[in-house]
């Protein structure tokens, strides 16, 4: 189990529930604004791909304003906010720099993106969680325990 004697975890849960602020409005945006025929279609998206991108951030919100109420027992999800977003930035850039015409639309994205993983990461340690409380949860013994035949 996660052992974190006096020490604040408030800022982590903070900046997790201001992760789901900023996924709540990239999936309103996806699913009202973005897509072929709407007011951003650069890149050019069928609708049912930005609806459907738009529901994920919805679901990602909604993971960490809930994980939020209680952000040492969901440290995890805090390490797989971090894995999502850094692929999203890894990603995100690699196309914009090497793919020929990739529209450079959503930079600010990237910085934001990348803000939120450093401050969940500075705010996790400094809360006095460690790396394998965030990626590599402790499983307890009864829930290992198996039935007697």
């Amino acid at each position: 189990m996660i052992q974190v004697k006096n020490k604040s975890l408030q800022p982590l849960a903070l900046f997790f529930t201001l992760g789901g602020v900023w996924d709540t409005i990239a999936g309103i945006l996806y699913i009202f604004v973005i897509g072929t025929g709407r007011n951003i279609d650069n890149p050019p998206m069928d609708p049912f791909y930005s609806i459907f991108l738009g529901s994920f951030f919805l679901c990602f919100a909604y993971l960490q304003f809930m994980s939020a109420l209680n952000i040492r027992r969901y440290a995890f999800n805090v390490g797989c906010l971090i894995i999502g977003r850094v692929f999203y930035i890894v990603l995100l850039y690699s196309y914009m720099v090497f793919v020929p015409g990739f529209p450079d639309t959503f930079w600010f994205t990237g910085i934001i993106d990348g803000l939120l993983t450093i401050s969940y990461l500075i705010f996790a340690v400094k809360g006095g969680l460690s790396l394998r409380d965030l990626f590599l949860p402790e499983i307890e013994r009864s829930q290992l325990r198996t039935e007697k035949k």
